[in-house]
This record gives structure tokens, sequence and C-alpha cells, in this order.
């Protein structure tokens, strides 16, 4: 470890360490990149990317809300994940799953168990998504060391997400919903083995996988959430916030990873949701608006290239959907994305400097688009060829200070 990097270790030592946390230093110091050492990188994630502080914060109120919204994940984790009625018998509750007013067969659109029914299609989209989040890594499929106790215990009667989706008779069906909020339910017939068993390593009872973990967070968040519920790619922002944190060497922190990844994870979408929201597109805020900025940007800063590429009719909702919806997290391998993000969530206006990212990727192959034709260029776009990050977000940077 050079000594330049030992000096910035310390300075964000400093930073956390103050009695009242200057956030304008520490976005400055996160703007170029965050140590992992010491859970540095998890712990400015948490202070950065929440919404409630300003300019200056207590580190203790910090601690305080956040022991806080464990306990309100916690109850989260008590309503949601749960059959229709199973009662804690430890809790002196009678069992009321089946009863004349409401049983599985009930047509009431308000029954607990038409509701259920309803939860397990998005159940199923989000299972299928997570069980093959980032497939060249093993962290999602290795147990994790702080498994869920609440669901886990045997003397309590929650089933866990996964047992939920062995057991549903849409198990039998494969089931899609795209962005429209249309569903398509095959045939059983037709349905594909999704799960075959040796895909996945059996993990002996008491224990969880990563990607359970990341499948509560996101169902959680699709029943808070009715409005967008579950769309294909959460899962994608989803697991680098949730393995910053579960990887934290601070085992303290380490231990709530999952309702620290949550609340993180629900303060990023409240800025970005509008990109799922498909009655949204065409609107200022929505997806539309935002791919045809980088287009805008990049006529202002390189009209040469946005010519070609209009030339070639080369629209931005070919490539920049993928990039702007999933914060770039499809275009590098994780820890590169998790350097990107570093310096995404630091900035204040992070949503308008991913824009600013994308252009600075355009003009960075200006060469090679200029020489291309439209194949040639569609390939470069869909698998961008640079892997060094620090050269895009300097060039980013560039461009955002000279605008």
């Amino acid at each position: 470890m050079s000594t330049a990097y030992k000096n910035r270790i310390q300075e964000f030592k400093v930073a956390l360490s103050e009695e009242n946390i200057n956030l304008k230093t520490l976005r400055e110091l996160c703007f170029n990149g965050i140590p992992f050492e010491g859970g540095i990188r998890a712990l400015c994630w948490k202070v950065i990317v929440t919404k409630y502080y300003d300019i200056l914060v207590n580190i203790h109120p910090l601690f305080v809300f956040v022991f806080s919204k464990r306990e309100v994940y916690s109850q989260f984790l008590k309503e949601m994940i749960i059959q229709p009625g199973i009662a804690k018998a430890n809790l002196g509750l009678s069992r009321e799953d089946v009863t004349l007013e409401d049983h599985p067969l009930n047509p009431n659109p308000d029954s607990r168990w038409n509701t259920y029914f309803r939860d397990n299609e998005i159940l199923l989209q989000i299972d299928k998504d997570v069980r093959r989040l980032y497939p060249d890594m093993a962290f999602f499929q290795r147990p994790t060391d702080y498994p869920c106790q609440l669901i886990l215990d045997p003397q309590n009667d929650y089933e866990t997400l996964r047992r939920r989706v062995e057991q549903t008779t849409l198990k039998a069906q494969t089931v899609n919903r795209n962005r429209s909020g249309v569903t398509n339910v095959s045939s059983p017939g037709k349905a594909l083995n999704l799960y075959p068993s040796n895909e996945y390593e059996v993990l002996p009872n008491g224990s969880e996988a990563h990607w359970e973990v990341v499948e509560r967070i996101l169902f959680i968040y699709a029943k808070l959430n009715p409005g967008i519920a579950y769309v294909q790619g959460m899962n994608e922002i989803v697991g680098p916030i949730y393995y910053t944190f579960a990887t934290d060497p601070n085992s303290q922190w380490k231990e709530h990873a999952e309702a620290d990844t949550f609340f993180c994870f629900t303060n990023l979408m409240s800025e970005n949701r509008d990109n799922f929201i498909k009655s949204l597109d065409d609107s200022q805020c929505g997806i539309t608006y935002k791919m045809e900025s980088v287009y805008s940007m990049l006529k202002e800063k390189d009209l040469e290239l946005y010519l070609k590429l209009e030339e070639q009719n080369i629209k931005p909702q070919y490539f920049t959907f993928r990039w702007l919806t999933l914060l770039l997290s499809q275009e590098f391998l994780l820890p590169d994305v998790i350097r990107i993000w570093d310096t995404l969530f630091s900035d204040l206006d992070r949503f308008h400097f991913l824009i600013v990212v994308c252009c600075a990727m355009l003009i960075l192959i200006r060469q090679n688009l200029l020489a291309g034709d439209f194949t040639v260029n569609m390939r470069l776009l869909q698998d961008y060829p640079i892997s060094d990050v620090q050269t895009i977000l300097a060039k980013a940077k560039d461009l955002r200070d000279n605008s």
C-alpha cells in the first residue's frame, strides 16, 4: 500500500470521525474513489446516498437513524414475508389462514389470499432474475454469514421466499412481466426447467445464499411500492449495493447488510424510479428524455460524432437505455461498477452526471465510431471497449467542468 493511498485513507477517517460530518468535504473525497479498507466505502455510501442530511450531520444521530431503520425493516419482514394468516403460536395468535370469509378460492380482490397469489407472479420474476445475478462470480451463490434468523428460526413459522417459489402452483408455469406491466403465462407443457437441480449448490438447513437476501429486499420493495412493484433490472442495482455492504470488513455493519441495502436502494430508487415507469417514458422525467439528453450533450460537445450517429440512424435508445436505467452496471466488471458509483453517488446531481458519463464514453471512442459502419458501431456500443473507468470518469469531469 503506497504512502499516498495510506494518506487518502487517513483523510476519510478524519472526515468520518468529526463530531459533525461535513458532507461537502466528504463528497469531494468520495468523488475520486472511496477506499474499501476499514469499511470506509460502505459507510460513505450509507451517508451520501441518503437524503436526510444537508451540509452538516452529526455522526451519532446517523447511527441512531440507521438502527431505527433496521427495526423498521425487521417489522417489514414480519408483515410481508409470511403466508396469509400464518400466526406465531409463541405470540399467542390464533391460526386464521383459512376461514369462511377468506380462503384460497375467495374471488374478492381484497382477499389476503388473492393478494398472496398476485404477489407470487412478482416473486417468480424476481426469483428468476436474482438467481442469475453476476453469474461469473460465486459470491451470490455462497451462503451469507448472517442468515435472517427471523425467517430461518425453526421455532418460527415464517416461510422463506425460496420455499414459497418451490411450493407455488405457478411454479409449473413460466411467468413474465414486461415494462408495460403485461403478464404472460405460458402453458405448463411448454414451461422450461428454470432451475436445474445441479445449477446451484444446495445449502444446509439454517443457511441461505446471498441471492436469497437480494430476493427478499426486492420483494419487500415491490410490496411497499405497488405502483412500480418490480421491474427487471432492479436486481442489477441492488446487487452492487448489497455486495458492498455484505463484504464490509466491519462485522457490526456487515451483519445488517440486508436492512442497510434496502434503505440505500429505496433512497436511490426515489430519485431513479421514473426510469422504470412505462407511463412516464415520454415525460420530462422519463427515460426517453434522459436518453435524448445524452445526444443533446453530445451535439454540443462533439458535433461531428453526433452527426455521424444521426447519419447512421443509431438512436440513443439502442444503447443508452441500458446504460441509464442500470447505472452502467452491465457495461463493466463489478469492481469497476462500484468505482463508478463512488463518483456518481457523491455528486449532488448524480443522475445528470450519469448523462455526462455516458457522453464521455461516446467521445472516448469517437475515432472508432467515425470509422465504423452501422454494424460495427452498434457492436461497439453494445459491448463498450474501454475498461479503464478512471479515464472515463476523468473525461466526464472535464466535460462537466467546461460546460
